[in-house]
């Protein structure tokens, strides 16, 4: 053989092993640190060949970085692709379930994570169990399920404890959006602002002399409030910061004074009504605090209060009740005598609020929900086996998160109540993006709900622990709850023959929806093949340009690429549907309205419908909105559709951050790197894993 000869077969071999050891790279490097507690992903198991493992780990790889994209179909396929080299691996299963889970197909997303059961340890068994259980309660609850639903005890905050005194006889709550509250401490003379963990974060004591012994306190619908103090005969203004403005009324019998003024309710207009519990009437003012009337003595139709107490108004009516009589009156909003409410059993009626159109109602022990048209009461909770020596309950309302939160006068507490199935189910977490571009240093977003969806608000550091390899992290970093009040939107245009007509009407409702205040992320007309049009200069004509109408409009496509154009925007974002309220043949070919409705309640996504020519919304419509927290709107409504849509950014998103260094070994950034968040808040919990890649080195 020639020198020439032999150089060639040399390079031949050279050629040969290095591109055997570029296919064993990926495989080789997951194995070079045996030390590393991080999790190597994808392992060449029994069964599986070397060429499987690296397609799979590929394809996984792919999945991982689309998913983190939102780019959820390319998530599917590049998943799909791994387990079809790697069958039933648990790893794969469970990203595949998340993908379809945030794609809306929660049916299937529901059968990857029971495969996926077939080859877990026992500690992710529970969380995959917990999982599943959640989705499938989510996919069945009715609202007339919650009937029979109980409060049991799920905390206290307590108004001493052996270090020390923090206030004393709470008698009345106020529940902020935020998931704290307000404890007006009669005994202590002040307002506190109590967090979700019983922290007291702002003390209010009133105007330089203080407050004399407050008792209630309401919000005005312009934000400022209302501190009844029963001893000073008057009625404390604060702004929207706690600080005091000047007072309603004072101390005497003539009209427009109090004696002994106790609960307040505050109507839709913005009038104060306010018991004056030692002149037996209530008072009634302008939000200034100019005084209009009083009503409840003796006359031809009413026979008087004798201790007048709690009070509400609900649907332009007002609702007092009585804790001599026992008994809920009724009256119009300028005092007229309506109806008694027959309500029997009340041990002490105290103080009244409206809840979801009922009235929820503190009766000493315990809690009460009263139906204001039937007058059918049930009993949400109680003190179990506490008597009356210690529990004397002056009021209640309900918190951001759900909980019944109970003003206990005597026991110098305030009770928490959670409903028995929220107790057990504990919180949804769910870890929506993983950004480690900057490794070691990684950043986790992720949103914590109920059972029901609704975010649960105002957690804090404290309430959350990242873990990697059941090892806590270091550095762990509280990055803040998503509090901003900006808001994404996306208009959709139905192009059928119905709205062809109806083109002024497009205009003027994307007009209003501009002046919203939202930032308009795109517009999408839904015709016979949907297509995003140009947002900014030229929209309001793009809205209603004549052309592209048809009646084989396909609203299912429409939906889903309004949508997803939300994806990586704000937290708060929403679909806004403008329509003629009739969806037409071809509005499910593609996706169900089950999966509609999942696709964006699992990403976070509020669907509104604005309906044209004063037609009434169909079911499906109405589904879509009441399963993302939307609704349904009438273009020209009194104070027209922005004000509406405006709201979307005072809403909780329920959406936390965390940052943490990572004491994981990339391997070059080929290693799958895990992470789990957990979740408490008193007696609650949840929790959440998933990985990531490190960029590549």
């Amino acid at each position: 053989m020639t020198q020439k000869k032999l150089f060639r077969l040399s390079a031949v071999c050279c050629v040969f092993f290095a591109a055997v050891l570029l296919t064993r790279l990926p495989w080789v490097l997951a194995q070079t640190n045996e030390n590393d507690s991080s999790p190597n992903f994808l392992q060449v198991a029994d069964g599986a060949t070397l060429s499987d493992t690296v397609n799979a780990q590929n394809e996984f790889r792919i999945g991982v970085q689309a998913y983190y994209r939102y780019a959820f179909n390319e998530a599917i396929l590049a998943f799909e692709r791994a387990n079809s080299f790697r069958p039933g691996e648990a790893l794969i299963l469970d990203w595949l379930g998340r993908a379809y889970y945030r794609s809306g197909m929660e049916n299937t997303a529901l059968r990857q994570w029971q495969f996926e059961l077939e080859d877990v340890s026992s500690s992710e068994e529970i969380l995959i169990r917990s999982r599943i259980e959640m989705v499938r309660n989510r996919r069945s609850l009715l609202p007339l399920m919650d009937d029979d639903r109980r409060f049991v005890a799920g905390g206290r905050y307590p108004g001493r404890t052996d270090s020390g005194v923090y206030f004393r006889q709470p008698s009345s709550v106020l529940v902020n959006d935020d998931g704290s509250v307000w404890v007006v401490a009669y005994g202590s003379n002040e307002l506190l602002r109590v967090d979700v963990n019983g922290i007291i974060r702002q003390r209010v004591r009133g105007p330089a002399n203080g407050f004399d012994r407050p008792y209630d306190m309401v919000r005005g619908i312009d934000g400022r409030y209302y501190v009844s103090e029963y001893r000073g005969g008057r009625v404390s203004i604060l702004a929207e910061d706690g600080s005091w403005q000047g007072y309603v009324g004072s101390r005497g019998i003539e009209e427009g004074m109090f004696v002994g003024p106790q609960n307040m309710a505050v109507d839709d207009e913005g009038y104060l009504y306010v018991v004056d519990y030692g002149n037996r009437r209530v008072s009634k003012f302008d939000p200034d605090g100019v005084f209009i009337l009083s009503f409840g003595k003796s006359d031809y139709d009413f026979g008087g209060f004798l201790s007048p107490t709690g009070i509400c108004v609900l649907d332009d009516r007002v609702f007092v009740a009585d804790g001599v009589t026992k008994q809920i009156q009724v009256f119009d909003k300028n005092g007229g005598f309506v109806e008694t409410l027959d309500t029997e059993g009340l041990a002490a009626p105290e103080s009244l609020r409206a809840l979801e159109g009922n009235l929820l109602l503190a009766d000493t022990g315990r809690i009460l929900l009263v139906d204001p048209n039937s007058s059918i009461t049930r009993e949400l909770g109680g003190f179990g086996t506490q008597t009356l020596t210690n529990v004397r309950v002056t009021g209640a309302g309900v918190d951001s998160n759900g909980n019944i939160v109970a003003a206990n006068f005597i026991g110098d507490e305030v009770e928490v109540m959670t409903s028995s199935e929220d107790m057990a189910s504990g919180f949804f977490v769910q870890i929506d993006r993983v950004i480690a571009d900057r490794f070691p240093l990684v950043t986790v977003e992720f949103s914590v709900q109920d059972r029901f969806r609704n975010p649960v608000l105002g957690l804090e550091g404290r309430n959350f622990l990242l873990t990697e390899n059941s090892r806590a992290v270091s550095g762990q970093n509280f990055l803040g709850s998503y509090l901003s009040r900006n808001y994404d939107v996306s208009i959709l245009m139905e192009r059928s023959e119905r709205t062809s007509a109806l083109r002024e009407d497009l205009a003027a409702a994307a007009r209003d929806i501009s002046g919203a205040e939202g930032n308009i992320i795109s517009l999408v007309s839904a015709g016979e093949m949907p297509v995003s049009e140009r947002v900014g200069e030229g929209m309001l004509a793009a809205a209603s340009r004549a052309g592209d109408y048809s009646p084989r409009w396909q609203f299912d496509l429409g939906l889903r690429l309004s949508a997803s154009s939300l994806l990586a925007g704000e937290k708060k974002r929403a679909v806004v549907f403008v329509t003629s309220a009739v969806l037409g043949e071809l509005a499910f070919e593609r996706y169900s309205l089950s999966e509609l409705a999942a696709y964006l309640a699992n990403n976070s996504i509020a669907f509104y419908a604005v309906v044209l020519g004063g037609a009434e919304a169909g079911d499906d419509i109405r589904y879509l909105c009441e399963e993302t927290g939307g609704e349904v709107l009438d273009l020209y409504r009194p104070g027209g559709v922005g004000a509406v849509l405006k709201t979307i950014g005072e809403k909780g998103s329920g959406f936390y951050a965390l940052s943490y260094q990572s004491g994981h070994q990339t391997n070059f950034g080929r290693n799958y790197l895990g992470v789990e968040v957990e979740v408490y808040l008193l007696e609650r919990s949840g929790r959440d894993r998933i990985g990531y890649f490190a960029p590549l080195e």
